[in-house]
């Protein structure tokens, strides 16, 4: 990759691309945290358990140079003697080996996750490239690996130098002590060797794991040409459209559903179509449409409106033409005037009935022959009324 192409890459990776690289077996990984992790976990096992394990493995130690009579006696017996130590050996340290393995499977999905994939472990030519495998080993990845392998090298082998710097008397004595007492003195120098060691581990690996997580999203970092096409494509995928669609349609619904509380009335054709009006006396403009729906999304509106105490005037006709000749947020055409004024001022009368005073009647709108439809949309040449 050139400078320029490198220096174009400002915009954080997407989803997508992220997923990708995922497919391809392309994730943040730090070697160093499962290596940490399980010296770490050997340690502490080591400190908790390592008194009874030194004891036995004295113990064993001593047995497998102590023979009976017998056993000199009947070589064939030698192998099952030795078999059965080793099993017993097998069987005292095969805690700490699955605690490792644990602990190594848990470090290894801390940082990337946990992947498994056919593409990271097919036969690429690009590998084969001597210009890419000179690209791999003087790159700027190849340089931070040198740098950071010059200082676990350091870092672990000044703290060796310095341990045994400090314990080289006791060590000089190892030679002429008992076996009991040196396994005890070489279980100790094994155990603070092996936590400083641990500790040097863990402090390469907190280091190591946010470098490695922010260098595999340098890598993944796009042009915003790159984002722009990505949109394109995906944008033009039927499944992504019908989504998109899908999900605009969820929120102008809920938005609309949010205006039938502030209706004056709902007109139905009690089956198939409900509209919601509303009317500001005090202005000179004509009644807003702010809902309508037809079927599930009718039964909604009606059902919305009896929450909130919405009357509902039922008007087959003029319900299916307001539905199909008026917008969202929309006046009513000129050519329902009359037939909504109908209906509206019976509303309002509604509000205002006194005891001992008669009810208006029940209007039954008309509608005009160009405004009539039938419940598919198209023009019925016939003037009608409400039944």
């Amino acid at each position: 990759m050139s400078e320029s192409d490198s220096s174009q890459k400002t915009e954080e990776p997407t989803s997508r691309k992220l997923q990708q690289a995922r497919d391809d077996g392309q994730v943040a990984r730090s070697v160093e945290l499962p290596a940490a992790a399980v010296v770490l976990s050997a340690v502490l096992m080591l400190l908790t358990m390592g008194g009874l394990w030194m004891s036995k493995l004295s113990t064993f130690f001593a047995a497998g140079f102590t023979f009976d009579r017998t056993s000199l006696d009947t070589p064939a017996m030698l192998p099952g003697l030795f078999a059965s130590q080793l099993l017993s050996a097998f069987a005292l340290v095969l805690p700490i080996m699955l605690v490792t393995m644990v602990a190594a499977i848990v470090a290894s999905g801390a940082t990337g996750g946990y992947l498994f994939s056919f593409s990271a472990i097919m036969p690429k030519l690009s590998k084969l490239s001597p210009l890419e495998g000179f690209k791999r080993m003087f790159g700027s990845r190849a340089l931070v690996e040198l740098l950071k392998a010059i200082l676990k090298f350091s870092l672990v082998g000044g703290v060796l130098i310095l341990l045994v710097n400090n314990h080289l008397t006791e060590l000089m004595m190892m030679g002429s002590m008992g076996l009991e007492p040196g396994m005890a003195l070489a279980g100790k120098l094994i155990i603070e060797s092996a936590l400083w060691l641990a500790l040097c581990l863990v402090l390469i690996a907190l280091i190591d794991a946010p470098y490695q997580r922010y260098s595999f999203m340098k890598r993944m970092r796009m042009t915003k040409q790159e984002i722009r096409d990505e949109m394109k494509d995906m944008e033009g995928r039927p499944e992504v459209k019908a989504q998109i669609r899908r999900r605009q349609r969820e929120v102008a619904n809920a938005k609309m559903m949010q205006k039938v509380k502030d209706a004056d009335v709902i007109i139905t054709n009690p089956e198939h179509f409900a509209v919601a009006l509303a009317y500001d006396p005090t202005s000179d403009g004509a009644p807003i449409l702010l809902a309508k729906g037809a079927d599930f999304m009718a039964t909604r509106i009606r059902e919305e409106a009896k929450n909130h105490g919405i009357e509902i005037f039922s008007a087959p006709p003029l319900a299916r033409a307001l539905y199909f000749t008026t917008k969202l947020d929309h006046p009513v055409p000129e050519e329902l005037y009359h037939a909504v004024a109908q209906v509206i001022a019976y509303v309002f009368g509604l509000a205002q009935i006194r005891p001992g005073v008669a009810p208006m009647p029940k209007p039954m709108p008309k509608v005009p022959t160009s405004m009539s439809f039938d419940e598919n949309g198209k023009l019925v040449h016939s003037e009608t009324s409400t039944p």
